[in-house]
């Protein structure tokens, strides 16, 4: 049985409140949608550590990337009406 690939992914870092608080946000309306996330630590790989070291967390939806350091709920939502 094949899984659908989640739609958002959330690149984050052990230790970040940021994150923590993407986190929630992502958690929460991934929950009320249906949706799932996976999220990806920048620390078990140099190549993300370098591109987004900075950003964390970064969100992508779909494959594109979608907000950086805060995730804007509303933005979220909208982005998986689409």
């Amino acid at each position: 049985m094949s899984r659908e690939p989640a739609r958002v992914t959330l690149y984050s870092r052990p230790g970040c409140h940021l994150c923590d608080d993407a986190r929630a946000v992502v958690e929460r309306v991934c929950a009320e949608l249906g949706e799932r996330y996976d999220e990806v630590s920048i620390d078990d790989d140099p190549q993300l550590l370098r591109r987004f070291g900075e950003e964390i967390p970064v969100t992508f939806v779909d494959g594109r990337q979608h907000d950086f350091w805060r995730v804007d709920e509303q933005r979220l939502r909208a982005a998986l009406a689409r």
